[in-house]
């Protein structure tokens, strides 16, 4: 259910993408304004990028097999790494664009952008927003990584829209260099943007623990379970967009081996049960010691 939710927002996600780049490219060669135009590019290559994450999401979701026992949800990381590198490419290629544009001075050869280019981009601005609103919600319901760095990439646009929409109308007022400057100091939000992200996918690649907040939440739930005596070990471990478990806890050391491990299963089932993003927890009982 959630991998389906994901999906169909990947999905929209996608077709809002087409929409914005076929009119703001249209609207940017007819209304003069080439950031408008540079906007609608922008645009075409999150196309590229909504696409990317839904294959990584489908892929993802697939169940394990006798080849991939442990799953697949690592492909969505691979999905969000390949994203962040879009979003650094774009905001690289804006911060070399202005500063060019800055230093050959090329800005004053633009046209004065129409009013219809400023209408455009402050729609942009709108529906970029509510998409990145939307796709973060989705992504954080879902657990998946790739839909947090498409949400994300919905904020990067905004920033660069925005920016956009403040060189032209700063170019209908006179001073068309402050669409390059703009461009320069968006580029650079932009980029760190792709570099969270980027960080992201790659700590979930390479089995980053959870969360403090997560790590203490799962020991109070072993901790509440009957016959549990103490947490001697508690590790865990990022899988894509879900994580393994692993604990060893103390019971009584005199207890038969069917009630110790009555005691694993009741650990085992709460904490699967409470989180549901752990994919798998493995408990290991060990004889209570008593240091007093």
């Amino acid at each position: 259910m959630q991998k389906h939710l994901a999906l169909i927002v990947s999905r929209i996600n996608i077709l809002n993408n087409v929409v914005l780049a076929i009119s703001k490219i249209s609207i940017g060669f007819f209304a003069h304004s080439g950031a408008l135009l540079n906007d609608g590019i922008n645009n075409a290559g999150d196309v590229i990028s909504s696409v990317i994450a839904s294959i990584g999401i489908a892929a993802g979701a697939k169940e394990s097999d006798d080849d991939h026992q442990y799953g697949h949800e690592r492909l969505e990381c691979i999905a969000a790494i390949l994203l962040s590198g879009i979003i650094m490419v774009v905001g690289l290629g804006l911060l070399i664009d202005g500063s060019v544009t800055i230093i050959k001075k090329t800005y004053l050869l633009n046209q004065t952008p129409g009013i219809l280019a400023v209408i455009a981009a402050i729609a942009s601005i709108i529906i970029k927003e509510i998409m990145f609103l939307y796709t973060r919600w989705a992504a954080r319901k879902t657990g998946s990584s790739a839909l947090m760095a498409s949400s994300w990439d919905s904020q990067s646009d905004v920033l660069a829209t925005t920016g956009g929409l403040i060189g032209i109308v700063a170019a209908r007022f006179g001073y068309p260099i402050a669409d390059s400057i703009a461009a320069i100091i968006i580029a650079l939000f932009i980029f760190r943007v792709g570099m969270g992200i980027f960080k992201d996918g790659m700590d979930r690649m390479v089995d980053h623990a959870c969360d403090e907040e997560t790590v203490s939440s799962i020991k109070r739930v072993i901790l509440d379970q009957e016959g549990v005596r103490g947490v001697d070990l508690l590790q865990t471990r990022t899988f894509g967009s879900r994580c393994f478990v692993d604990v060893e806890i103390s019971a009584e050391g005199s207890q038969s081996l069917v009630d110790a491990h009555s005691i694993a299963e009741r650990v085992h089932h709460a904490i699967e049960i409470s989180f549901p993003e752990v994919k798998h927890c493995m408990v290991h009982v060990n004889p209570y010691r008593n240091t007093l």
